[in-house]
């Protein structure tokens, strides 16, 4: 049986006893260490990419944020102005009205204000979901507020739960807004698509995460429209995970039950929204860390 051992060969240089054992460990030395090597590189390139989609989500939400108060301006500078001059105008025409006039006339003028008092409302609302809200009693009373009133609004029966954890109270101003973005999304969803009779809404923690549920009872989101790369709402609230470390899943759950599953004998297909933040990402600012130079030069032209 042939036992001899290839070693590398210098001209010039005979390749003795003692040469062969010293390239024979530095062979076993080295080899080892390539393997180790290429796995720091593979994580560190990782770690780069990591990185990366944290910077653009930040960016990407940045921007919505500063179209978001875009346009709340218009709507309340310009829209709103034109709504006050149209009401005074059909005040003006209810008052000059004459006594023998239509009685069509008159319940005309009662529709158009009807109609006007619902528009101005729902600009109003526009403009107050539009605004970043007041985080100055922290990411739970903001969310036990802004439910308590998206109850009111739209007569859904809605809960809020939240963990004990002191965590939430350290949250910074742009982790704790992102947690309030997904839940109003996620709420909004609902009142809009879902055709629902309650929804609900949970902030849960463990030791490397905090997650937003938000569940209803509704008819359910298709497939299509959960993977659907155009829908806005969904893009901005996977954006606002990304750029804490987290993830978003948008599921069916056949375990809710409703007043119109038990009248129909039908088992309801509620959506759940499961929005997941990293503790670590979130503690740390990662947000402000991952906007870049450019990235504020880019926002800053968009704003202007």
């Amino acid at each position: 049986m042939d036992t001899s051992t290839v070693v590398p060969f210098t001209p010039g240089i005979a390749p003795t006893p003692a040469r062969k054992d010293a390239h024979a460990r530095a062979a076993t030395a080295v080899a080892p260490a390539e393997p180790a090597a290429a796995g720091s590189s593979a994580e560190r390139e990782l770690a780069r990419l990591r990185a990366r989609v944290r910077e653009l989500s930040a960016e990407l939400i940045q921007a919505q944020e500063a179209a978001c108060r875009h346009v709340a301006r218009e709507l309340h500078d310009g829209v709103g102005a034109e709504l006050t001059a149209t009401r005074f105008a059909l005040a003006s025409v209810e008052t000059w009205l004459p006594a023998d006039a239509p009685p069509q006339c008159a319940a005309a003028l009662a529709v158009a204000s009807r109609s006007l008092d619902a528009v101005c409302t729902a600009s109003r609302q526009a403009v107050a979901e539009l605004h970043a809200p007041a985080l100055d009693a922290g990411i739970v009373g903001a969310l036990a507020q802004w439910t308590g009133d998206f109850a009111a609004r739209t007569q859904l029966r809605t809960s809020f739960v939240c963990a004990a954890d002191l965590r939430l109270t350290r949250l910074p101003a742009e982790a704790a807004l992102a947690v309030f973005r997904v839940a109003q999304e996620a709420l909004n969803n609902i009142a809009k698509h879902a055709r629902a009779e309650s929804a609900d809404v949970r902030i849960e923690t463990s030791r490397r995460h905090l997650s937003v549920i938000v569940s209803d009872d509704g008819i359910g989101m298709s497939r299509s429209a959960r993977t659907r790369r155009g829908h806005f709402g969904l893009s901005g609230m996977r954006a606002r995970c990304a750029a804490f470390d987290g993830t978003l899943r948008v599921s069916i759950s056949r375990r809710q039950t409703g007043t119109r599953a038990a009248e129909s004998g039908k088992l309801s297909r509620g959506t759940v929204v499961h929005a997941r933040f990293a503790w670590d990402a979130m503690l740390t600012n990662t947000a402000d860390a991952a906007a870049p130079l450019t990235s504020r030069r880019s926002l800053r032209s968009l704003q202007s």
